[in-house]
Formats: C-alpha cells, structure tokens, sequence
C-alpha cells in the first residue's frame, strides 16, 4: 500500500509498504493493506512503518490519517527521521516551551506552546529509544 505523509513543508515521505502503525487520539492503530476506510486524528508520537520486512520510525506532530484502501495519507505538522533529530537543539526547545507555560501565556497561544512541547517530547522519545537499541 502507498504510505504518504505530507507537513506544511510539502511531502516528507511516498514510498509502498506493507503495514503502518500511527498514534492515533485514542491509541495506536495498525494498518495493513485493504484496510477500511477510515478517518482519524493523530497525537504526536511515533510512526511506524515496514518495507521489505524491515520497520522504519518517524517522530510525527499532531494531525490527520486519511485510510482508503490501500492508501494511507498523513497530514501532520512534522514528520522527522532519528537520524535528522538533533537531541540538544530539541531538549533545548522543549525546556523553552515548559518555560514559556509557566509565563503569563495568552490563551489563544497556549495551544501553540503545548504543541510544540508535544513535538519535542515525540522527537526525544525516538532519539533516545534508538540510542538504547
């Protein structure tokens, strides 16, 4: 099946594969080919997908699954390989976004804020879990 994950830099990722694992709003969901159609959201976190018997990982922002058959559309702010992640650049981030909440925070940018906080943590969890493997 076609696996396509697009971010508001264009597409980050086409290529066929044989099954995805995304993180769903209420858990992780796999996908094998001819699956139902279906619509979901999507939490930050990992994304799994297997080509040639082989499971590959991106950190994913929050976003959309769009399942038709044998294509899988994800539509989320970030899609980040281990290997592009600079774990430094992102702690320093995320220590800057948990600072930023404990500020006099505007409403309308709280969301912001703990979307970025999300980010990071999907982004460390993947550095750090390829670190120990």
């Amino acid at each position: 099946m076609l696996l396509e994950i697009v971010t508001p830099e264009g597409k980050a990722f086409s290529d066929d594969v044989s099954g995805v694992v995304l993180p769903g709003t209420l858990g992780e969901m796999g996908i094998l080919p001819h699956h139902a159609a279906l619509v979901s959201t999507l939490n930050a976190g990992e994304l799994r997908y297997t080509k040639d018997s082989k499971t590959h990982e991106l950190a994913i922002g929050s976003g959309f699954a769009e399942i038709t058959g044998d294509h899988v559309n994800v539509l989320t702010d970030m899609a980040i390989r281990d290997s592009d992640i600079d774990e430094a650049a992102v702690q320093a981030a995320l220590d800057r976004a948990q600072s930023r909440l404990k500020e006099d925070v505007l409403p309308e940018e709280i969301a912001a804020v703990e979307a970025a906080i999300a980010n990071s943590i999907a982004q460390l969890h993947l550095k750090r879990k390829r670190r120990t493997v």
